[in-house]
């Protein structure tokens, strides 16, 4: 059974940091090209960061330079560091495998708010 449990959200400042995290299991983590997005209330989920399975990344141009994906194989894991935070970054963030039917997990909702 796929599940992909997010963690890490919570209200921050602007210009504030974050890290989330993204525990997957049952599936071939290290195959799959991982994603982060987010959706922002009144909007569509729209993709933040993307990691392929070789390491490489891609960036929403909102983000890019503040955001941080990575992934750890041995821990089934993807990473979202989020550094100087705007209150426009205020999301649910979900992570999930590009190109799969996976089911969404519950997200982790940040909101950036002074």
């Amino acid at each position: 059974q796929v599940q992909l449990v997010e963690s890490g959200g919570g209200l921050v400042q602007p210009g504030g940091s974050l890290r989330f995290s993204c525990a997957t299991s049952g599936i071939i983590f290290r195959a799959y090209t991982m994603a982060w997005y987010r959706q922002a209330p009144g909007r569509q989920r729209e993709e933040v960061a993307v990691i392929f399975y070789g390491g490489a990344t891609t960036y929403a141009e909102s983000v890019k330079g503040r955001f941080t994906i990575s992934r750890d194989n041995a821990k089934n894991t993807v990473y979202l560091q989020m550094n100087s935070l705007k209150p426009e970054d205020t999301a649910v963030y979900y992570c999930n495998a590009k190109l799969s039917n996976f089911p969404w997990g519950q997200g982790t909702l940040v909101t950036v708010s002074s």
